[in-house]
């Protein structure tokens, strides 16, 4: 049981949005007997790994949650098939960025994973797509799957490859998770790595002087196609009152190179600005590069907690054709919005050696996936619900009206977005729903915002309906409400 925070001190405790009962599985057995279970006593399902999530996926009111989060077994493979010959990790599902990191790390490879250290592996990201900060080098999360174990919504255990099941292969990778089946494990590439070259950077604007700052601004993202050109990826911080570089990543390299090489343009720019800039720059191995940058492991540095968020993808080519009208809703986010920008940027082209899969079509022309943090609020429940209103309003609409042709993260994007479809999913769209209606024909694996949510209402108690009141099952009822017990 919770309290509102928001609510008095003699306002009853209860679940509120949270699942009612959770079965912590440990074999794919245990996921078929809870699938049969929920469906023969009509009871909502949620799929929840580590339960990183913007959109309130992995949870639900009434729900039985999979929880797939201690399936953590590690096993590295030599993988040989038609497109990929090479070393390879079988991952199960609860497996964590750190805990792959720490065990890839001492074998000499590396894997794509995310940003956060605590995010699972199997779960959204790569079903969800993936940024990394490998992502200039390998890809992103769903480019690096081989073969998926899934239990189905008919709870059979069937193999997801580019050979076999080839359909649910493509939707698992990049379709979005929790929509088509319920992944036990999945086997990725790993990569042979040698140094990591790294750095940090800072600098904030002189009190009496915001024009240079806003320059160096711009000139950082003219100079960012450049930079990134060299392999490397960059993950930076930016607000009207200070910039910082939080970690660069340049793959089988050097600190020497990107300072002498991969930054030196912009911190000449910062020179001849006469804007002071404190910078850092090592020669880390894989694991520690991962721990300093993106660490202290295991939980990282960031804390999503503390933020509502929207974002957008910033294709390449905005920055090298109109920087302008970039810095404009930049400067106009950050001044006027009080907007903290956190930018990842990369190439997220696919790799040369990668297999078709359902990563949203504009990925592959970003460089930059932006973020849009404005303040949570934990004692203010009005104040949260206007700043929200304004990211879905205002503050998104400033980034798509100078990218009409993108889109936004699935997993990191704004859960109020009206343009669902077409900004998380775009042209990938009916693929998708056509696929989830042949392997989860009643629908019973339910995201929002994601294919075939609309096929359920979500009442303001919680409890799901049939958007289609004369389907023969137009409800799903809260979980202990005569339903029989686990």
């Amino acid at each position: 049981m919770s309290c509102n925070p928001f609510g008095s001190e003699s306002q009853a405790c209860e679940l509120g949005n949270y699942v009612s009962y959770a079965v912590n599985v440990s074999s794919s057995d245990d996921v078929i007997a809870t699938l049969k279970f929920a469906q023969e006593n009509n009871i909502r399902i949620v799929v929840r790994n580590t339960g990183h999530d913007l959109f309130g996926r992995s949870t639900g009111a009434g729900a039985l949650a999979i929880w797939t989060h201690h399936l953590k077994n590690i096993e590295f493979l030599d993988w040989r098939d038609g497109n990929y010959n090479g070393p390879a990790a079988k991952v199960g599902a609860g497996v964590e960025a750190f805990e792959a990191v720490q065990a890839a790390g001492p074998r000499g490879l590396a894997v794509v994973t995310g940003e956060c250290s605590t995010v699972g592996i199997a779960g959204g990201f790569a079903q969800g797509g993936g940024h990394s900060i490998l992502s200039s080098n390998f890809g992103m999360g769903a480019d690096q799957a081989l073969e998926y174990e899934v239990v189905t919504a008919a709870g059979e255990l069937v193999t997801a490859s580019t050979t076999k099941n080839s359909d649910l292969y493509w939707a698992l990778s990049g379709g979005g998770g929790g929509t088509y089946g319920i992944v036990i494990s999945l086997t990725i590439r790993v990569h042979p790595a040698g140094d990591f070259g790294g750095a940090t950077l800072s600098f904030v604007p002189a009190e009496d002087d915001t024009t240079a700052f806003r320059e160096a601004v711009s000139q950082f993202h003219s100079l960012l196609p450049g930079m990134i050109d060299h392999g490397v990826s960059i993950i930076y911080f930016l607000s009207s009152a200070s910039f910082f570089i939080q970690s660069l990543t340049a793959f089988n390299s050097t600190g020497d190179f990107v300072e002498r090489t991969v930054l030196a343009p912009f911190t000449k720019v910062l020179g001849n600005l006469n804007i002071p800039f404190s910078a850092t720059y090592t020669t880390l191995s894989y694991l520690d590069h991962f721990n300093t940058y993106e660490g202290p492991l295991p939980y990282g540095f960031f804390s999503v907690g503390g933020f509502q968020y929207g974002s957008r993808l910033i294709p390449r080519s905005l920055l090298e054709d109109d920087n302008t009208s970039l810095q404009k809703a930049i400067t106009n986010l950050t001044t006027n919005g009080g907007v903290l920008i956190m930018g990842s940027a990369a190439s997220y082209a696919a790799p040369s050696n990668g297999v078709p899969n359902a990563i949203f079509p504009p990925w592959r022309e970003t460089l930059i996936q932006m973020q849009l943090l404005t303040p949570f609020n934990n004692t203010n429940r009005e104040q949260n619900l206007r700043n929200q209103k304004i990211i879905t309003n205002d503050l998104n609409p400033q980034l798509s009206n100078i990218t009409p042709q993108s889109g936004a993260y699935m997993n990191e994007g704004d859960f109020n977005e009206p343009n669902w479809k077409s900004t998380f999913f775009g042209p990938n769209y009916d693929k998708l729903l056509s696929i989830k209606q042949k392997w989860d024909p009643k629908s019973i694996f339910y995201i929002n915002k994601g294919v075939g949510s609309d096929t359920w209402i979500v009442a303001e108690d919680g409890r799901m309906c049939r958007a289609d009141s004369s389907s023969p099952q137009t409800s799903w009822w809260r979980s202990g409400e005569n339903h029989g017990e686990l």
